[in-house]
């Protein structure tokens, strides 16, 4: 065991210096001390489409007159290494309270397999132990076999993998244990003897295992979990200072299992329970819980098989695409929805501070092959800096146009790859804006439409004609004048409908002077109406209009009227002084209105041909 650790100080003494302080101090601490795991717990949960594999190692220093260490090193094998997707490192206290530890990794020349540097929350001292759990998630390392199936069969799968805990320490005891997603196991690798119960493998236990001992691990089983991938996602997150922030994500998913071999029934997939067992039907999204005015569409529009349902903490969304996904099969939708911006973004003065999810819960046990967000700031949105969890990709920041926009909004571009359900956390955006710019928008509304009523008064005020249209000017004032006539006329029937109020009240108070006011009033402002109605009957004349004729119609029609409506108050006085019975009375009334009513429909015809 001493050889290989010899070996591993040298190679780490001899590159430490080209790669930067922390591979030196990690260079460092390693050559001080040999660090030794004394017991490791493997698990290897293949119960799904990932390969999730968990440490519990408990580390000890060996003492001496080594110097304390404040770092330790971890490998990761070189068959599982580029399908690596989530590491995370945590510390168990007496209490039991996990701490996440901080992981570096270390580039190294000529030695297979990442390596990476972990920092302690303290020095380890000499006889000192420590335990740490160490876990991994890798993508893809599932390979379906056979590759093809056909509708009715069951898919099984094959993994590789190491049997040991593969470390640059040496290992006093380990045992791994493997859990599969069914009972059904075709081969498995038998270092050991190890056990199987129902759906586990337990190997071990090894005993005294060098540093970097590999041993190759192999399974053949049976797993119909959902293989759903989303090959590409592109997440659009558009901030808006007037209380809102719009989300939208395009998706792209495959079923990266078996690949479907022949033709695909839909008469056995409803009819036989187990016809498809290995495709897709439908899948949950977690959307957050103040989501509103959620939408979920494809190529063809909106899918209305999908169902909504608003929990206390969140809001679930089963998406189920038109056709049901197998090996092989893809499928492309965009789902989008709203959320209020003070649940998201925070501000003291002119600095805000964007606080989302950088990727969000697609479906249970999710692979994002690729993942590009976009955040688009508000308008003005400057010194921006962006706090991300883990290592993103960011890409030349965009303009983005929009309604009211004039010199464009940032947009935000980061990328990507290989994500998984531990990708799911928040990103913050750090930006500066000035409040003032928010009167931007009101205000060129303003603007637009003052220039637009502006542009309409100075357009019906203008003559753009070339000549004078003298048949024009005198179709427009006889129109004028016309429509003053029609006023007037209207009017002075007014007058007669007042007149008959003021007879009503006399025949009930029998008060000879409302009476004689009324009449007096009637007289005045009859006689000053109709002679503005001659005035502009004869200017009808002078512009040699045929309506002069109408008008004159309509001044003699008048009279009749006027002298009706006289009658009708003599008869009143005689009823009243008793020289004339109230059934006479009545009967006269009957014949004075309706000659009334005859003449005034007469006018009001003349009227409307005017």
């Amino acid at each position: 065991m001493e050889a290989p650790a010899t070996r591993l100080l040298v190679l780490l003494w001899a590159v430490g210096a080209a790669h930067g302080a922390a591979a030196t101090a990690a260079a460092a601490a390693a050559s001080e001390t040999q660090l030794v795991n004394e017991d490791v717990k493997r698990t290897v949960d293949l119960s799904s489409h990932l390969a999730k594999v968990t440490a519990d190692v408990l580390l000890a220093h060996p003492g001496g007159s080594a110097a304390p260490v404040s770092s330790f090193l971890l490998a990761l094998e070189p068959v599982l290494e580029v399908r690596l997707a989530h590491l995370g490192v945590q510390l168990k206290g007496e209490e039991e309270e996990e701490n996440h530890l901080e992981v570096r990794e270390i580039k190294l020349k000529g030695k297979s397999g990442k390596l990476f540097t972990v920092k302690l929350p303290y020095s380890l001292a000499g006889g000192a132990r420590i335990r740490v759990v160490i876990e991994t998630v890798f993508t893809h390392a599932l390979q379906p076999y056979p590759t093809q199936i056909t509708q009715s069969e069951k898919q099984f799968v094959v993994f590789e993998g190491n049997h040991y805990f593969y470390s640059p320490y040496p290992t006093k005891t380990q045992t791994m244990r493997v859990k599969l997603a069914s009972r059904n196991v075709e081969s498995y690798t038998k270092l050991g003897n190890p056990t199987r119960s129902e759906d586990v493998l337990d190997y071990g236990p090894f005993k005294d295992i060098p540093p970097f001992s590999q041993d190759s691990f192999k399974v053949h089983y049976e797993n119909n979990s959902p293989f759903l991938t989303i090959t590409s996602m592109t997440r659009v997150i558009e901030v808006s200072h007037w209380g809102n922030i719009a989300v939208e994500e395009t998706v792209d998913l495959k079923h990266t299992g078996a690949v479907l071999k022949g033709p695909f029934s839909r008469y056995d997939y409803q009819r036989q329970a187990d016809s498809g067992i290995s495709s897709i039907r439908s899948f949950k999204t977690i959307l957050p819980a103040a989501a509103q005015d959620v939408y979920y569409r494809d190529e063809i529009g909106n899918v209305s098989t999908s169902h909504l349902l608003i929990l206390d903490d969140s809001v679930e969304m089963e998406i189920r695409p038109r056709f049901p996904l197998f090996g092989g099969w893809k499928t492309h939708y965009i789902i989008g929805y709203n959320l209020p911006s003070y649940e998201y973004l925070y501000n003291l003065g002119d600095q805000y501070a964007l606080k989302m999810r950088f990727v969000d819960h697609v479906f249970d046990e999710q692979v994002t092959d690729s993942l590009t967000v976009k955040i688009i700031l508000p308008e003005g949105a400057k010194n921006i800096q962006v706090d991300s969890p883990y290592e993103i990709s960011r890409a030349p920041d965009e303009l983005h146009y929009t309604y009211l926009d004039t010199f464009g909004r940032t947009v935000i571009v980061a990328h990507k790859n290989n994500l998984v359900e531990q990708h799911i956390q928040d990103i913050v955006v750090h930006y500066t804006f000035n409040k003032i710019l928010m009167l931007q928008e009101p205000l060129l509304v303003v603007a637009a439409f003052y220039i637009l009523f502006f542009t309409v008064i100075i357009y019906v005020r203008l003559d753009f004609s070339i000549t004078k249209d003298p048949a024009a000017e005198a179709r427009m004032k006889v129109a004028c004048i016309t429509e003053q006539v029609l006023t007037l006329v209207n009017k002075r029937l007014g007058l007669y409908r007042h007149f008959d109020e003021a007879v009503n009240k006399y025949k009930q108070l029998r008060d000879v002077s409302t009476l004689n006011s009324g009449k007096k009033t009637l007289e005045m402002e009859h006689k000053s109406l109709t002679n503005e109605i001659a005035s502009l009957q004869s200017r009808l004349k002078t512009e040699g209009s045929d309506l002069c004729d109408k008008v004159s119609d309509v001044q003699k029609l008048d009279g009749q009227v006027k002298e009706l409506v006289l009658k009708s108050s003599l008869e009143a006085e005689r009823l009243v002084a008793g020289k004339l019975k109230k059934d006479a009375y009545i009967e006269n009334e009957k014949a004075l209105s309706s000659r009334r009513q005859e003449l005034v429909t007469k006018i009001d015809n003349i009227l409307d041909a005017l």
